[in-house]
């Protein structure tokens, strides 16, 4: 939050059990532009921030990975 975001937003999602935790945001070609977590969390509410300031203006994808649960949602960057 917020979607649609300038210059930045927020993605709060939650760990059920203690794993491995990837977050990235790719653009519509599918490159990796900002990989905001990468490491094991514990269970519990976390907040990731995407400063999108030195991004154009556009549709993005983040991609979170935690153990077996994977889940890809879209954002929209306006400037």
């Amino acid at each position: 939050y917020p979607n649609p975001f300038n210059p930045t937003t927020n993605i709060v999602f939650q760990v059920a059990t203690r794993s491995f935790v990837s977050l990235k945001v790719f653009d519509l070609l599918g490159r990796e532009v900002a990989q905001l977590v990468s490491e094991e969390l514990t269970p519990g509410k976390y907040r990731a921030t995407l400063d999108g300031a030195t991004l154009p203006s556009g549709a993005y994808f983040y991609h979170l990975q935690a153990g077996v649960f994977s889940a890809t949602k879209k954002l929209m960057l306006v400037k």
